[in-house]
């Protein structure tokens, strides 16, 4: 599928975004990832996902979900940043 580079206001201005897939959401507001996407992805029954919005123009537009231990390894990663940042202000 179509690969878009990201800017700095996405996740990471060093990522690529590609669609995998078209999900259809049913009366339940639930929906099924394909299998290839799941086995891709390594994600198994009961794993927990951070739903996060992006908006524009003041309202919601877009989704990503991100697996719970690598937002925990991202906000870990930024909290050290600051840190050392903050760190070598003061010296």
């Amino acid at each position: 599928m179509k690969k878009a580079k990201s800017t700095a206001t996405e996740c990471s201005a060093n990522d690529n975004y590609t669609m995998e897939s078209v999900v259809t959401i049913d009366e339940r507001g639930q929906m099924v990832l394909p299998k290839e996407i799941r086995a891709k992805l390594n994600i198994h029954p009961g794993d927990k996902f951070a739903l996060m919005t992006w908006n524009k123009g003041g309202r919601a537009c877009c989704i990503s979900l991100i697996k719970v231990e690598e937002m925990a390894d991202i906000i870990n990663g930024l909290l050290h940043s600051l840190i050392k940042g903050s760190a070598k202000a003061k010296a």
